[in-house]
């Protein structure tokens, strides 16, 4: 994206959240907003490297570190940051740091969820602390990164962008994934109450809703994880890349994408097409 030069997004600057793996769309966001010219910020928890992928590993990956520096290598300014977004305290600070050393805040993007696992399982099973955890990151995290955030682009009066990161999950049900479910079809929700209230003040409030993406959050799926692994009678048969997302969250972010608002889009190759 922008391979054109074009730098719209310069002198504006980005939280994107959950963004520290090789394989990831937070990954692919950041970079893609950073050929946009924006200076981005970017978080994760704080991985155990020696739980890191093989292919992480074998590069050298050092977590949102690594996302920074290729940040910079696009001409624009990274910020590596820790923090739990579940955490109101650890949020708001992360987001003062930003406005401090960075000068502002124009856009956010909800990435933040925990890695799919032990969630993965019948009702019966799912233990409550794990689904309160789901819930948490994800609902709860991206609420609290758009209350820290909003007051800021607020006070510059200048509008700004959230997107927020579900999945096709939060447009159909499917079993053994009631803790998944249950916070991207929140993740929407959310998405068309911040619009609707966000809007009048000129931020534009969208949700993108990924189906199967070869990140290493799906791994435990297939250890060949491929973009071009085939998904059986699905219009588009492949799955998706983490730099397909990110391109579009980044297309989201632009002017000419001002006139799309409060829409949960699904990005999966036609597998789901409930609106």
């Amino acid at each position: 994206m922008a391979a054109n030069g074009n730098r719209e997004l310069a002198g504006k600057v980005a939280l994107v959240t959950g963004a520290g793996r090789l394989r990831g769309i937070g990954r692919a966001a950041a970079v893609a907003l950073a050929r946009l010219g924006a200076d981005i910020a970017v978080s994760g928890t704080g991985r155990d490297p020696a739980t890191f992928p093989e292919d992480e590993k074998a590069v050298g990956w050092r977590d949102v570190d690594s996302v920074a520096e290729a940040i910079a290598a696009e001409g624009s300014k990274g910020l590596a940051l820790r923090f739990d977004v579940s955490d109101q305290e650890e949020t708001e600070a992360a987001v003062a740091r930003i406005v401090s050393e960075l000068g502002r805040i124009d856009i956010l993007i909800n990435n933040a969820a925990i890695a799919r696992g032990e969630d993965r399982t019948p009702v019966q099973e799912l233990d409550p602390g794990l689904f309160q955890r789901v819930v948490d990151v994800k609902v709860r995290g991206s609420f609290l990164c758009t209350q820290a955030v909003i007051r800021h682009i607020y006070a510059q009066g200048e509008g700004g962008k959230i997107v927020n990161i579900a999945s096709v999950a939060g447009k159909r049900g499917s079993p053994n994934t009631l803790a998944y479910n249950a916070a991207n079809f929140a993740m929407i929700g959310m998405t068309q109450s911040m619009a609707r209230e966000f809007g009048p003040k000129g931020v534009n409030v969208n949700c993108v809703c990924p189906g199967a993406v070869a990140t290493s959050r799906m791994d435990d799926v297939s250890p060949d994880n491929r973009p071009e692994r085939t998904h059986p009678g699905d219009p588009v048969s492949r799955w998706g890349s983490d730099d397909e997302v990110g391109d579009f969250i980044a297309y989201l972010c632009t002017e000419a994408a001002s006139w799309i608002h409060g829409q949960s889009i699904n990005q999966d190759g036609g597998a789901v097409m409930e609106h």
